[in-house]
């Protein structure tokens, strides 16, 4: 009896705090069709000297998809900094793919010199927050002349340690004896890299590829430290600058802003667990 109520008890603080973290995701909606006039009269008090509280329903009185319609319409600077975040996320995970995969297979299955010592480097640089790396990165790439263009936040990113650690974990746990038995049947290097690493370790690969969307399509810190021309930012710097007039209009382009993320979540969250799981692993 005390077992299956300390688990109810557990079940139910943890369905409080999942609806805790959810309760952003409603008020989005809410606030998305909802009038002008009632979302003034409802945050109001944000910027009045009073000592009233915001009001907010659910289910608005007068609702309308006028917000939408001016955003995906009316407003071309939207469709410019969507394009911006689509640009930069497709390259950096293309180029992710085509960087992390090898470098993480060489890790996993070739035993040269050193390699435990610069893979323990990849594992402390990936550690390393961007507020470190920031100065260093503005010199190289202002050296580079490649300041203020998208190249200066893909380039970075590209070479990400990362989705190294993670693919390297997949490989991992490929058996030996696979490898060494397609070698003797004559198999190329290169032709048991792709007719067996890439299926076996697909989950690491798209779970990496999952976590680098999720990363790089809400990018704040990157772009705002290496794009100064408007034009070139993403979407995640076009919501702060709606204003509180515009509030209606800021809540439909974070929705829509979510769609991706929360679509990319749904269909590439079997992988991510197995990520996750193998990235927890120890050799």
């Amino acid at each position: 009896m005390k077992k299956r109520l300390g688990n109810a008890a557990v079940k139910t603080v943890l369905l409080l705090l999942g609806a805790a973290f959810c309760a952003p995701i409603p008020v989005l909606l809410s606030g998305s069709i909802m009038s002008r006039y009632e979302l003034l009269q409802n945050l109001t008090p944000l910027t009045a000297d009073g000592e009233r509280f915001i009001t907010w329903s659910f289910f608005p009185l007068w609702p309308t998809f006028a917000h939408y319609t001016k955003l995906l319409f009316q407003t071309p600077q939207f469709f410019i900094v969507f394009w911006n975040s689509m640009k930069l996320v497709a390259c950096i995970l293309l180029g992710q793919l085509l960087i992390a995969v090898p470098a993480a297979w060489a890790f996993a299955v070739y035993p040269f010199r050193f390699r435990r010592l610069l893979f323990t480097l990849y594992v402390v640089l990936m550690l390393m927050p961007f507020q470190v790396t920031m100065l260093s990165s503005y010199l190289v790439l202002d050296g580079l002349s490649l300041m203020n263009s998208h190249k200066a936040i893909i380039l970075p990113a590209v070479f990400s340690t990362y989705p190294v650690f993670l693919v390297y974990r997949g490989f991992c746990s490929l058996p030996k004896g696979l490898i060494e038995a397609a070698r003797i049947d004559g198999a190329g290097e290169w032709t048991i890299f792709a007719m067996l690493g890439l299926p076996l370790a697909s989950g690491g690969i798209l779970s990496a590829a999952v976590l680098g969307f999720l990363e790089y399509w809400s990018l704040i810190e990157q772009p705002l430290a290496f794009l100064k021309d408007q034009s070139l930012w993403p979407l995640s710097l076009y919501l702060p600058e709606i204003s509180l007039e515009q509030a209606g209009y800021s809540f439909a382009a974070s929705v829509i802003t979510l769609i991706p993320a929360v679509f990319v979540f749904l269909s590439g969250r079997e992988y991510l667990e197995q990520g996750i799981a193998a990235s927890g692993l120890k050799e």
